[in-house]
């Protein structure tokens, strides 16, 4: 915490009309299917799939499609599991992450013009070419729990402060209409 005030009020009041957008993190066998960004905001890192909400769109929806283009796969049992909040201060952005996982897919890997695919193992995870971010709320998520983040940077490289915890599914979906995370 800054100057003995707590880190959430702090960067609530910062935040205005977030960016939503998705992320998906598919699981199979004790390995999470990520990629490497090969383009636009993030390139170069090791991250989930996902991107803006389109308008009129979900976020399960757009979660599901934004997995398809980016990996070529459907994701057949995709549940909500978090909801990160950034402060990007540096350059004004501020984002909403709706965290996706699943199990159950169909489809072949492809690599897409902003993705390349590869499983890696869930107990060696390269934390260091992943957001810096990551290595707070990723665990959670491999644990099976539920979670909310809110982040501070400066730059993309630059984390201020951060404040995660676990919470319940119902504490997720109270934070936004039914429409927008229900198919």
């Amino acid at each position: 915490d800054l100057d003995g005030q707590p880190r959430r009020q702090t960067m609530a009041t910062q935040a205005i009309s977030p960016k939503r957008t998705t992320l998906m993190l598919l699981r199979s066998g004790g390995k999470v299917l990520l990629g490497r960004k090969k383009r636009g905001f993030g390139k170069g890192k090791i991250n989930g799939f996902g991107g803006k909400v389109e308008p009129g769109e979900s976020v399960y929806t757009a979660a599901l499609r934004e997995m398809k283009e980016e990996s070529g796969l459907d994701v057949l049992d995709a549940s909500l599991r978090g909801i990160l909040s950034f402060d990007m201060r540096g350059d004004g952005n501020h984002l909403e992450v709706h965290v996706f996982s699943g199990t159950e897919y169909t489809g072949e890997i492809v690599n897409s013009d902003e993705m390349d695919p590869v499983w890696m193992d869930e107990a060696s995870l390269p934390y260091d070419a992943m957001w810096m971010d990551d290595q707070y709320w990723f665990p959670l998520m491999l644990e099976g729990k539920i979670f909310r983040g809110i982040f501070a940077f400066q730059s993309h490289n630059e984390l201020l402060e951060y404040d995660v915890n676990t919470c319940t599914l119902a504490d997720l979906e109270a934070v936004l209409p039914s429409s927008w995370v229900r198919p």
